[in-house]
């Protein structure tokens, strides 16, 4: 089997946000839970294995009702969005974190000035 180049792209980056993924829930960070690990595999795996067997594509794209080969294009989409999605996710995980430190930290000096 021949790798083109987006297939292997596509593995490495989806290899790398399943192992992330699995990094930041056995380290127990916060927002870290075996659903979002379970999504996150089910996601990425599933792009692993579009790359892997495109026509896999043709087969879910005629159980749906459509049809056409332009799966390259779609698959390097739909990667693009995900990724995104998931840094975006993320960040605002991470700053809602911060915020409600900021948040705790003010409350805690505030009630000591008080006393």
């Amino acid at each position: 089997m021949q790798l083109h180049l987006y297939q292997f792209i596509v593995i490495l980056v989806s290899s790398s946000m399943i192992y992330s993924g699995i990094v930041n829930f056995v380290k127990g960070k916060t927002g870290q839970n075996f659903y979002k690990l379970s999504i996150r595999f089910f996601v990425w795996g599933g792009m692993i294995l579009i790359a892997l067997f495109p026509s896999f594509t043709n087969i879910m794209a005629r159980v749906i009702g459509l049809e056409g080969n332009i799966n390259a294009v779609i698959l390097a989409g739909f990667l693009l969005i995900f990724l995104m999605i998931f840094k975006l996710l993320s960040a605002i995980e991470r700053l809602e974190q911060q915020m409600t430190e900021i948040v705790r930290k003010k409350t805690i000096d505030e009630s000591k000035i008080k006393q």
